[in-house]
């Protein structure tokens, strides 16, 4: 089996959509199709933002990893999330997932990326097993938490109108 990784350009927009629209579905991403395009195209244009590498196996496409850059004073330079991972469903479980995140560092490590991090659903077993495997460990003593500022912003805007 041939797995190869490619760094995706904006060439490869309308190959990632229908991909990036499957991983939403499958994790319940609620999403629109205008939200994806924008967000996607902004990554595959802007090269400083991270990337996406389309992911082949047999010279098939079967799926997309996508890095997010960041900043971190911990981990002293360059971070990045692993923001999203997709394998088609035909291509799971042979050991594509983990050829993908033993070479995603490299990859990483070319954008002068010091420390990757990713969030997994704490019910899926076999994605957290797959990424220990690889190295990631839980930070146990911190908790992940978000804020959309789009709703914080109009929270915001309601608390002012109510004085």
């Amino acid at each position: 089996m041939n797995i190869q990784l490619q760094r995706a350009t904006p060439h490869h927009l309308a190959e990632m959509l229908p991909l990036v629209t499957s991983y939403h579905a499958f994790e319940h991403i609620d999403s629109s199709a205008d939200e994806r395009d924008s967000a996607v195209r902004r990554l595959l244009q802007e090269p400083a933002l991270g990337g996406i590498w389309r992911i082949d196996v047999d010279a098939q496409l079967a799926g997309y990893i996508a890095l997010c850059r960041g900043f971190s004073i911990e981990f002293n330079g360059y971070d990045a999330f692993v923001d999203e991972f997709f394998l088609l469903p035909e291509f799971r479980g042979r050991g594509v997932g983990k050829s993908v995140l033993a070479r995603i560092g490299g990859e990483a490590r070319k954008l002068d990326i010091n420390a990757l991090h990713l969030e997994v659903a704490r019910d899926n077993q076999a994605a957290r097993k797959l990424y220990a495997a690889a190295g990631f460990t839980a930070r146990d003593k911190y908790l992940l938490m978000s804020l959309a500022l789009e709703e914080a912003s109009a929270v915001t805007a309601d608390e002012e109108n109510d004085r």
